[in-house]
């Protein structure tokens, strides 16, 4: 949805704490500057307000939305999860994505794909995908491509631990620059990561004392500051170095 305006109001109130009947920006006076709203802004009449409570947040140009810690994830197109297989149907796997309804991610949605080189995914097998489309009145379809059609990072995921996030602390894993705490333990250890917007982990190490540290770690940071995610990886070091 795009409003006009011509004010910088919000900029306020971007990264902190709102809930529903805020009022976020008021569009009386303003008619210069076209902005983009996403989840949790409505337009009513003159003003733009909160309907769903979480921190406001901006990303340039010209989109706000609110971020909110919740379990349920609402698909939306060009987002990156961690899709469970749940099963496979001639042309398409269904996929467990977090989402009110399974997504399905057709057979040939790979790169190179055809008919003589169809993919085998056993039931259960961990994949990390990219949303292609995505609205209320069908199953979300789902790609191991990007936008190029190359596999890039996408495919499954083998061996390591997979656990549930909110999609708020997924959001936070994913911004840039990289938050404290991957930035952080990257700097003692040595891992591999995947995080899904869906609100799903995945972590793998040689060591499973790392992939236990590292996974106990950012479960733990959802709501800390950055000097106290920062305190808790070397908290958590002094405890398996000693």
């Amino acid at each position: 949805m795009e409003v006009e305006t011509s004010s910088s109001s919000t900029a306020s109130l971007v990264d902190k704490a709102v809930v529903p009947g805020d009022i976020v920006l008021d569009l009386t006076s303003m008619s210069d500057q076209t902005i983009r709203l996403g989840a949790g802004l409505r337009q009513n009449s003159d003003v733009l307000s909160v309907v769903k409570a979480g921190k406001l947040k901006f990303k340039k140009p010209n989109k706000y939305w609110v971020e909110s810690s919740q379990k349920r994830y609402a698909p939306s197109v060009e987002d990156t999860v961690l899709g469970i297989v749940v099963d496979a149907r001639a042309d398409n796997f269904l996929v467990d994505i977090k989402g009110p309804t399974l997504a399905f991610l057709p057979v040939l949605a790979f790169e190179g794909g055809t008919r003589r080189n169809i993919p085998k995914f056993e039931i259960g097998t961990l994949i990390y995908v990219r949303v292609v489309k995505a609205n209320s009145c069908m199953n979300p379809e789902l790609s191991c491509t990007d936008a190029s059609g190359k596999a890039a990072e996408f495919g499954p995921l083998k061996e390591g631990y997979m656990f549930d996030t909110s999609t708020g602390l997924a959001r936070m894993l994913l911004s840039s620059p990289t938050c404290p705490i991957l930035e952080a333990l990257g700097r003692k250890l040595s891992y591999e990561i995947a995080v899904g917007l869906n609100g799903r982990v995945w972590v793998n190490a040689s060591s499973p004392s790392t992939v236990i540290l590292v996974s106990n770690a950012i479960m733990r940071s959802e709501f800390l500051s950055d000097v106290q995610q920062k305190i808790l990886v070397e908290k958590l070091m002094q405890r398996v170095q000693g």
